[in-house]
């Protein structure tokens, strides 16, 4: 009986470890660079560009124009004070400002080798990290749940930066990011997604489609498989309220605006983008291509043809657009990046921009 004991335990044991490589199995391995840009995508434009490519020298421009009209920040406040509905601060602006610039300094440099450019967003990366403690609430009429809706909105631009001066090399050179400053902005990461992304509340909208997509950024920078699954996770299921199966997108009409419903869009395009990128193609074919779908009933909201005229064709168009058209190749998307090409940034600079450049007829995103 002694022996058939100790033969049970040791199957039982062999069970639990066969289980345990079974879930690391199952983990993502994942690619770097690996928000919305490759290494060979992030080659091809850099090598079109230095070819004098006219498409893409004028894409890059809104690059440089960004850069050049926003000034290099001398402090970062170690609190960010945030309001609803277009309520805002000196703290609110900045932070949203300058996790465009770092991508706008990341994809520079990784155009031209140019160190300058790597330091530069070395030092937002590092600004930011080292300063953040946490976020406040303007007075008034202040949603208090606004912080995660504001994290989930700046974080996946600073990783998009922070993925690019991490893994990328410029003929074999690296941006030269120190390893204690990548620990910090790890930390820097764990503090948003649990204190403020992981709180946001079921709202059903453009909430809840930015957490999913931040949360699937961090998951990439962390090497955080849970992470990034939960943010997946919580896309897939909220998808038939945000984008309904035959593409409405209902808060066109209960936000009455032209805003709302396309952070919607961005962030699920963005999401699929990298999930893309990491092997993963179903966010794109998921309730046959519900993304898609949504790009239709954008064009008929631009053409007032909805029901709900809270747009126009001089609306402004978010960049999804462009990395969707890049994937999708509808006669509606391209009717809709062709408005305003080259696509810079959002007018709030709530999602990362310059997809012109980094995405237009760039194969494999």
């Amino acid at each position: 009986m002694k022996y058939r004991n100790i033969a049970w335990i040791t199957g039982l044991l062999l069970l639990f470890t066969l289980s345990l490589k079974a879930q690391d199995n199952n983990k993502i391995k994942f690619v770097h660079p690996g928000i919305l840009n490759t290494r060979a995508s992030l080659d091809l434009i850099s090598a079109q560009l230095k070819a004098g490519d006219t498409m893409r020298t004028a894409a890059y421009q809104k690059v440089l124009d960004f850069i050049k009209d926003h000034e290099y920040p001398a402090s970062f406040p170690p609190t960010i004070i945030v309001g609803s509905n277009g309520a805002t601060s000196p703290s609110k602006t900045q932070i949203r400002k300058d996790c465009e610039l770092v991508y706008a300094f990341a994809l520079a440099w990784a155009a031209t080798g140019d160190t300058n450019y790597a330091q530069k967003a070395i030092g937002l990366l590092n600004g930011w990290a080292y300063a953040f403690k946490d976020y406040g609430l303007l007075e008034g009429k202040t949603n208090p749940n606004q912080p995660d809706l504001e994290a989930s909105w700046t974080t996946p631009s600073f990783v998009a930066a922070a993925e690019i001066i991490r893994h990328y090399k410029v003929k074999g050179k690296s941006a030269g990011w120190a390893a204690a400053d990548m620990e910090q902005f790890s930390k820097y990461l764990v503090n948003v997604k649990d204190n403020y992304i992981n709180k946001i509340p079921d709202y059903k909208n453009n909430w809840d489609a930015s957490a999913g997509y931040a949360k699937m950024a961090i998951g990439v920078f962390l090497n955080n498989d849970t992470t990034y699954r939960a943010g997946y996770n919580l896309l897939v299921k909220e998808l038939p309220n945000i984008i309904q199966p035959d593409g409405t997108l209902p808060e066109l009409c209960v936000r009455k605006d032209c805003v709302h419903y396309q952070y919607s869009l961005a962030a699920y395009t963005y999401a699929a983008a990298i999930a893309k990128i990491q092997g993963d193609n179903s966010l794109w074919e998921i309730s046959s291509k519900n993304i898609s779908l949504g790009y239709d009933f954008m064009r008929k909201a631009y053409e007032q043809k909805t029901g709900c005229d809270y747009c126009n064709l001089t609306s402004r168009i978010f960049p999804g657009v462009e990395v969707a058209y890049g994937h999708y190749n509808t006669d509606n998307l391209k009717y809709l990046r062709g408005l305003q090409a080259p696509l810079g940034v959002p007018i709030d600079n709530t999602f990362l921009g310059f997809t012109t450049y980094t995405h237009y007829k760039v194969k494999g995103l």
